[in-house]
C-alpha cells in the first residue's frame, strides 16, 4: 500500500510532509511533490502535515485524481525528480 500526492499540491508544493517522512519517499518535481510507491511504508505521518490536503491513501484517491497514482510512480521512478527531505518555501508563497 502507498500514499499518493494529488492535484491540490500542483502549484503549491508545500513541503511540510517531507520532514516527517521516515523513509524519504518524496520526490520534488517542478510544480508538485510525488511519493515513490515502492518506498512508502504507509505510515500516514505525512497526511496531517499537508496544508492543502493533497495526500491520499491509494484506495481513497478521489476518482477525478486517479491518474495521480500512475503519475506519482512515473515521476518518482524517472530519475528526473530528486528526493526531497528538507522543508522549502512553497510555490504558493513565492
Amino acid at each position: 500500500m502507498t500514499h499518493v500526492v494529488a492535484e491540490p499540491c500542483n502549484g503549491c508544493k508545500y513541503t511540510d510532509c517531507v520532514v516527517v517522512c521516515p523513509v524519504e519517499c518524496f520526490y520534488e518535481g517542478d510544480q508538485m511533490l510525488y511519493i515513490h510507491p515502492e518506498e512508502c511504508i504507509d505510515c500516514e505521518a505525512c497526511v496531517p502535515e499537508c496544508p492543502v490536503e493533497a495526500i491520499f491513501h491509494e484506495d481513497n484517491v478521489p476518482d477525478e485524481w486517479k491518474n495521480y497514482l500512475e503519475l506519482n510512480a512515473e515521476k518518482s521512478e524517472s530519475g528526473d525528480c530528486p528526493v526531497i527531505t528538507e522543508k522549502k518555501e512553497p510555490l504558493a508563497d513565492q
